[in-house]
C-alpha cells in the first residue's frame, strides 16, 4: 500500500481518464451503428436508449465507488448545519453518501451541499459534469435523428 498512497492523485486522475475515454469510446460505436441502422429505426431506438441507461448507472456507480475508494469525506465537504447524530449516520454510509454525490453531479443538479475539497475532486466532478451534459445532448440528438426519420 506504500505505493499506493505515493500515487493516491495519479491513481484517482488515471481512473477518471479511464472513465471518460470508456464511456466516449462506447457512445461513438453506439451513435455510429444507430446512424448506419435503415431498417428497424424503432428497434436501433430502444437498444440506444437502454444502452444510454446502463451507461449513465454505470458511470454513477463508477465514480461513487471512486468516490468511496478514495475516502469520501476527505474528497468533499459537507456544506451543511447538520446534527451530530445526522451527521453520524452519513458518515457511517460512505457508499450511499458517494452514490448521492454521484448522482448530483451527473446529472447536475449541483445541489452545493456537498463541496469538492482536493484538485483531484474538482477534477472529476468537472469529468463527471461534462459527461452527464454531453450524454444528455447526444441523447437528445438521437431521439431528434430518429423522429426525422421516422417521417421520411
Amino acid at each position: 500500500m506504500v505505493w499506493f498512497d505515493s500515487y493516491h492523485d495519479e491513481v484517482f486522475i488515471a481512473n477518471i481518464v479511464f472513465i471518460v475515454l470508456a464511456r466516449f469510446a462506447v457512445l461513438d460505436t453506439a451513435v455510429y451503428i444507430f446512424s448506419r441502422s435503415k431498417n428497424h429505426i424503432h428497434l436501433a431506438l430502444v437498444q440506444i436508449v437502454l444502452l444510454y441507461l446502463e451507461i449513465t448507472v454505470i458511470t454513477i456507480v463508477f465514480y461513487a465507488i471512486l468516490f468511496n475508494m478514495f475516502d469520501v469525506f476527505s474528497l468533499f465537504h459537507l456544506n451543511s448545519q447538520l446534527a451530530q447524530e445526522n451527521m453520524k449516520i452519513i458518515q457511517e454510509h460512505s457508499f450511499i453518501t458517494s452514490m448521492y454525490i454521484s448522482t448530483v453531479t451527473f446529472t447536475t443538479l449541483g445541489s452545493g451541499d456537498w463541496i469538492p475539497q482536493t484538485l483531484p475532486a474538482m477534477m472529476a466532478v468537472i469529468s463527471e459534469v461534462i459527461l452527464g451534459v454531453v450524454q444528455g445532448g447526444v441523447f437528445v440528438a438521437i431521439v431528434i435523428y430518429a423522429h426525422q426519420n421516422k417521417e421520411k
